[in-house]
This record gives structure tokens, sequence and C-alpha cells, in this order.
């Protein structure tokens, strides 16, 4: 879409410092952006390219405008602008509401007006499609599930049995939401399934990425509130609660019945154990391992950095050591002690 770049600065609510009535095509970035897009300045690591940059405008904060060689829209937060402007430039396409014939619908379910169902999926019995919901291709709806207002199911997504989708939530291909828990009660060493018996209830404008899942509770339901993101390939086991506008990153997971508090982040890779309690505003790094409660505000990390594979095999070597050491210094500090109490000779 072309859009003069004085309606995308009104749009975005940034300042402009340009030609209002210039058109703006597309997006790049610093490095690749060519004549007619648009691009932006976030991470000072990048300013170097801000000199050569091809592109027509570039959304910068207020301390680099004076740097910046082309037309600009000054913002505090560059990204969020970036990303407000790419939302006008490349707007979502609208829904095409109706069932397309190849789909399976019961009798049933209720499909509001507006709503879309796509080729070959599969809605159940005593489902409720919202107003201007989609369910993409390939997608399985069991019985009793509600689907919010505005909210998509891109592709292949499985909904198990009650579970609620809020509204404008976005769930992308192949997400498994309501699966059963890993609940299994040990039998003289066999392992019995423990029937799971909850739900997973979502809020509205919630972002579920590829191939993630969310286990349904156990006894109560598994609950991601509003404005929650997960990246793709994500575990969230049963009975997990995660609070409003929390995000994880790709790969991270959550075992049973730990509760995550409102605007915390989770780094890529990192694993939360069960049955924790993590407060409002805790944020955990890449690949951090969390085996405890965090329950006060602040920044928190985990692991090993990487290093040269020799500087590696070392560090391994000693820590089987390090029992051996700690008795050693243990002993070697009892006898340094004993030293001291004993009178001067």
């Amino acid at each position: 879409m072309a859009i003069k770049l004085g309606e995308i600065a009104r749009s975005v609510g940034a300042e402009l410092r340009g030609d209002a009535d210039m058109v703006i095509t597309g997006v790049g970035t610093l490095m690749n952006a060519e004549p007619g897009q648009l691009s932006f300045l976030s991470n000072p690591s990048y300013h170097r390219y801000l000199k050569q940059t091809r592109a027509s405008v570039v959304v910068v904060t207020p301390e680099h405008i004076e740097a910046c060689p082309t037309a600009a829209l000054i913002s505090d937060n560059p990204y969020l602008t970036y990303a407000r402007a790419a939302a006008l430039l490349f707007p979502q396409s609208p829904i095409k509401p109706g069932i397309h014939p190849s789909a399976v619908v019961a009798d049933s379910a209720i499909v509001e007006a507006g709503a879309h169902i796509g080729a070959c999926a599969v809605v159940g019995d005593d489902v409720t499609i919202a107003a201007n919901a989609s369910i993409g291709p390939g997608c399985v709806i069991e019985a009793a599930c509600r689907i919010g207002e505005e909210s998509r199911l891109v592709a292949r997504v499985t909904l198990c049995h009650g579970t609620v989708i809020g509204k404008r939530c976005l769930i992308h291909p192949g997400a498994v939401l309501g699966a059963d828990g890993f609940g299994l009660a040990n039998d003289d060493g066999r392992w019995e399934k423990v029937p799971q018996l909850g739900r997973v209830r979502v809020g509205d404008d919630v972002e579920i990425g590829a191939n993630t899942t969310v286990d349904r509770g156990a006894l109560e339901d598994t609950v991601l509130h509003d404005g929650v993101k997960l990246d793709n390939q994500i575990q969230i086991a049963h009975n997990v609660e995660i609070g409003e506008h929390t995000a994880m990153a790709g790969c991270s997971a959550v075992a049973g019945s730990t509760k995550i508090g409102s605007h915390c982040t989770v780094g890529g890779l990192a694993g939360v154990v069960g049955h924790l309690t993590i407060g409002d505003n805790v944020h955990f790094s890449a690949a951090t391992l969390v085996t405890r409660s965090f329950e006060k505000p602040g920044y928190y990390s985990g692991g090993v950095p990487a290093m040269g594979n020799g500087e590696w095999r070392k560090m391994v070597a000693r820590l089987r050591h390090l029992e051996e050491m700690h008795r050693e210094l243990k002993t070697l500090k009892r006898k340094i002690e004993a030293l001291e109490r004993e009178p001067d000779k």
C-alpha cells in the first residue's frame, strides 16, 4: 500500500521532519532499504548504518535526529512506531465470511455472522464461533469450544474440547490448546493416567506461536490472561497461569501448576519448573533454569555463557571435583580456626 508520509506520522503519533507529501510504499532495514521505504533505528549498535541508508524516512529518537540524513519520524520508541507504521502499509487481508464446502461443521455449532471457516476445517458439537472470527484451513475445533470475536486461527490449529479463546487472538499454524497434561500416578513402578478434567482459557489479544502447546488443567483450568504473547514451540503444562502482557520466547517451557505474574518476560530456551510463583515484572534471560520462586521484580539469569571448547572441558572436569574440594576446604578451615584458638607459645 502507498501512503503519504504525513498521514503515517499522524496515524502513529510521531513528529515529522521532512516532506509530508512523500509517498511511502514499504519498509526495510537501514542496510537494505530502498527509496520509497521506511526504516527505523532502535538498537544503538546499528547507528553506523544510519548515514549510509537509502531509506526515504527513518524512525529515530530525538538524540539521533541530527545524524539522520533522510526524512525522519521522531519517536521515543522507534520500534513501536515502526510496528504501527508497518501495520498501516501492510494491513491484514479482510476475512471472507462463510463456510468452505469442504469444512465439516456440526449441526449444533453456532457460527455467528461474518465468521469464516476454511477448507477441511472440522468444527465439533456445541462450538461457538463469534462474529468475524476466522478458522483457517485444516483446523480442528473439538466439542464445546468458544472462540471470541475477531480471533484468527491461521491453519492446522487444534482446540481440544472445552477450550475458550477470547477476542482478537491470533493462533499460528500447528498450535495445540487443550491437550492432556502430563498427569501420571505411579502404581508400583507402572504409570497410570490421571484424568485431565480442566480446560484451557485464553483471554483477549493473546498471540500463540506455531507448534506451541498449552495443556489443559488436571482439575482447574490452565489460564493465559489478556495480552499474553507466546513464541513458537513453547510448552505450557497443566494448570499453569500466565499473567497479563507476559511474553515468552521460543522453546521455553513452564512445568505444571506454576503461576507467572503480569508484564514478565521469559527468554528463549528458558525452563521453569513446576509449583513455583513468579511475581509481576520478573524477567528471565535466555536459557535460564528457574528452580525456585521469584516474587521480587527484577532481571534474573542462569546457565553458563558459551566459551572456548578447551576452557569448557577444563571447567567441567573441575566441577566433577567440586564436592571433594568443598570437603577439603572445610577441613582446612577447621584446622585454621583451631590454630587461631591455641594460645601463643
